[in-house]
């Protein structure tokens, strides 16, 4: 790191901020002694971008004339190395001297630094490095793969994405309709509560008691739309009905889990006795249900999994369905029905 360094960055005006970030943190990879080469992971993840946007970036500080690159290989390996970056405030610095092809742009001028047996930096003259080997066009900088290392803007691939066009794609949302739907559906039910406390003899501009706060106590209130089946209408009209024998607010929503329930038991018999089927019975001249389709009906809740009130279901009941072998005692006792 060298302070000189990070501070002529600093003083650098006229550069986009992503272009200066990059050119901030050659500076501080740079080495008095000897000099900045650091990798191209190194650099993109210093300046969390990819590296093809910090290709970009590299090339328009390298064409402002703040730096120059310069690639390096090994003598021995023949592998490529990380590229030494020669900075502008450096001694003898010079910009790259580009010279591209008339005709497409194809092939840069540029030197190739080098090392010898002794670990030392070299440069190859100008001149000395090998054309462009499609067109014989401008100084190219020599390759380990014998092509010129940057490719043909118009006939060749890049070797990185083009930074222009991101490949990554945004995990998928919910789609809008949904979750218009759930906030108006949470904003019923916001307004359904209101009206059960309001018939329960609570104040609007009073505070609720403990067990009528919070989201326990409305999970518990949307157990007897849920599991009992009851509606919004039955549940209010079932809580005005406890007011008359108790004139105080329940302390909390389990406080009416008996009465609601009687009501889901009521419903139940309702729509097996009377209400619209038994009206449609009467007009088609069709008898009651008998006691075999009373026992089916009562089995079948007691056979699923979905909620069955305690008092539902009678004792006279219990024994039609084990009569006729529609339940076991075993799934009695389970579902509680005694």
């Amino acid at each position: 790191m060298s302070h000189d360094a990070t501070n002529w960055a600093i003083k650098q005006r006229g550069l986009k901020p992503t272009t200066k970030i990059v050119l901030w943190h050659l500076c501080d990879r740079f080495n008095p002694d000897f000099g900045c080469f650091p990798s191209q992971a190194r650099l993109a993840h210093d300046c969390e971008i990819s590296r093809s946007t910090l290709n970009d970036h590299l090339r328009q500080l390298e064409t402002g004339g703040l730096l120059r690159r310069v690639p390096r290989i090994d003598p021995v390996t023949k592998r490529q190395l990380p590229t030494r970056y020669i900075l502008g405030f450096e001694r003898g610095f010079t910009p790259a001297n580009v010279v591209p092809c008339p005709d497409i742009g194809h092939g840069n001028a540029g030197y190739l630094e080098t090392t010898d047996d002794t670990g030392t930096f070299g440069f190859d003259a100008p001149g000395t490095v090998d054309p462009c080997p499609d067109f014989g066009h401008g100084i190219a900088p020599k390759a380990v793969s014998g092509f010129c290392p940057d490719p043909c803007p118009e006939k060749g691939q890049s070797r990185v994405r083009n930074p222009d066009t991101n490949l990554v794609r945004e995990p998928l949302r919910k789609p809008v309709k949904e979750e218009e739907d759930a906030a108006a559906r949470e904003a019923d039910f916001d307004r359904f509560f209101a009206e059960l406390l309001s018939a329960l003899g609570f104040a609007a501009n009073v505070g609720l008691p403990a067990w009528w706060q919070g989201a326990p106590a409305r999970t518990h209130v949307r157990r007897w739309v849920d599991d009992l089946g009851l509606s919004e209408d039955r549940i209010i009209e079932t809580a005005i009905e406890t007011r008359s024998d108790h004139p105080n607010p329940p302390d909390g929503p389990k406080a009416l889990d008996r009465f609601m329930e009687r009501a889901a038991r009521c419903d139940a018999q309702v729509a097996a006795n009377t209400g619209k089927a038994k009206r449609s019975r009467k007009a088609q001249g069709t008898p009651p249900p008998s006691a075999d389709e009373l026992a089916a009906f009562y089995a079948a809740k007691v056979n699923s999994d979905a909620y069955l009130p305690q008092n539902m279901i009678s004792a006279a009941m219990c024994g039609l369905m084990l009569a006729r072998g529609l339940v076991t005692p075993e799934r009695l006792r389970m579902r509680g029905v005694r």
